[in-house]
């Protein structure tokens, strides 16, 4: 029997040790390489993938709105939108475009409109997504890392939506980064540059973007700002070697500090396994404000992060009431914290003498040592009696601070009663203390 018990809890051991879930496939997407089950046939010119190598970036996780993020060439015409809305709405193709709109959580007759607001953009990152495959009239959903310089649509957030060159529908990635094994194959064999490291995932931006700021992926000194819904045709060069100030974000929410970089062509770096809420106080910047730095450069910014009703610094050690992970960054460089709001049903710091309405009632009681000490006088100390104490009457409550009622003199000085654990006050008194008196 022992050794059979012994068998089980090995047994249970090491399925303990196998809990952490097997690792999630993904499979690689190369950029040019045709799809196995598209939603349109990839020679029909519908978008073209570009060469361009992945690029390192602070963190996993992306903001939609990162300027820079995705690239552009002099050349627009990626991803004909057009061709695509046609193809959806011919009555031969209904049975896809059901499973298309189905995929992206549409009805058929949104499908126009929604293509009508996407953007077209060249990824300048590996970037994980959830991939649609069309197969048995359905689309079949599979994670995918595509590769930079493949053509996609993107939303009014920046969220990738369409893969161009064979229209497959695109979700947000979801599960855990860290533990993804990517697959090779069906043509799309490890590419130049192959970085574990540097593969991101895209969020929201905060707000919805009226456009959005690329970088030429063929003259990296090149940006280029395209109004979203639409493909190039109002395409504004400019100056991305031009030098930008870091604005001053200290004391504004995470999203208002957000956008602000945005305008001004930063992008924004955090840790942790998302972006704070956008309700998070910004109390830093790492670089401070009034640094210039080079188009899509990242700034951190340190933030305090809420406790229930309390807030602190994320950066700080946490203190003795919070056990709240920082959120954030690295310390900053550029201000120092907010003061931090205290949560009304947390006790009072001990440096602090406790409040008037803890000490007595509102009635006949005499007044509170909080705006002076005791009177003591000084010409005889009271006598010492065995009896018991005498009882007192309502018109002047004895000042208590904990459930026990006070060890008090027989016959108190002033009228006011004298405890013998703490003081009535945390002044000291006027006159030496007197022999001692309590009983």
């Amino acid at each position: 029997m022992r050794r059979f018990a012994v068998l089980v809890a090995f047994l249970l051991a090491l399925g303990g040790c196998d809990s952490g879930g097997s690792l999630s496939e993904v499979k690689a997407v190369a950029a040019g390489v045709p799809s196995l089950a598209p939603f349109f046939a990839e020679d029909s010119g519908l978008g073209r993938d570009e060469q361009v190598r992945s690029r390192a970036v602070p963190g996993g996780l992306q903001q939609g709105d990162t300027p820079g993020l995705y690239g552009g060439t002099k050349q627009p015409r990626i991803c004909d939108v057009e061709r695509l809305k046609r193809f959806l709405t011919a009555p031969r193709n209904s049975r896809k475009a059901r499973a298309w709109a189905t995929a992206l959580d549409l009805r058929t007759d949104e499908v126009p409109g929604y293509l009508d607001r996407l953007t077209p953009v060249l990824l300048r990152h590996d970037t994980l997504v959830l991939n649609h495959d069309y197969k048995k009239g359905k689309a079949v959903p599979f994670r995918a890392l595509l590769q930079a310089g493949i053509a996609i649509l993107v939303d009014e957030q920046g969220l990738p939506s369409v893969k161009c060159s064979c229209g497959n529908p695109l979700r947000p990635f979801e599960g855990d980064t860290s533990r993804i094994s990517v697959t090779f194959g069906d043509g799309n064999e490890k590419w130049q540059g192959y970085d574990r490291a540097e593969v991101v995932v895209v969020r929201p931006a905060p707000r919805e973007l009226e456009r959005i700021a690329l970088v030429d992926v063929q003259d990296p000194g090149r940006g280029i700002e395209r109004p979203v819904g639409t493909t190039g045709e109002a395409d504004a060069g400019f100056d991305a070697t031009e030098r930008r100030a870091v604005p001053r974000v200290a004391g504004t929410t995470f999203g208002e500090a957000s956008r602000r970089l945005a305008d001004a062509g930063l992008a924004v770096a955090f840790r942790g396994a998302g972006p704070p809420p956008d309700r998070a106080r910004v109390i830093a910047s790492d670089p401070g404000a009034g640094v210039e730095l080079r188009f899509g450069a990242y700034v951190t910014l340190s933030v305090a992060a809420e406790s229930g009703t309390e807030e602190r610094r994320t950066s700080a050690p946490a203190s003795s009431t919070s056990s709240t992970p920082s959120v954030g960054s690295r310390p900053p460089t550029s201000t120092g914290p907010t003061p931090s709001r205290k949560s009304p049903s947390k006790a009072p710091p001990s440096s602090s003498p406790p409040p008037a309405s803890s000490a007595a009632p509102r009635s006949s009681a005499p007044p509170t040592a909080t705006s002076a000490p005791p009177q003591v006088t000084s010409s005889a100390p009271p006598r010492v009696t065995s009896s018991p104490p005498p009882q007192v009457t309502s018109s002047a409550p004895p000042r208590v601070t904990s459930s026990a009622p006070p060890r008090v003199t027989s016959s108190p000085p002033t009228g006011e009663p004298v405890t013998s654990s703490t003081p009535a006050s945390s002044a000291p008194a006027t006159t030496p203390p007197t022999p001692s008196t309590t009983v």
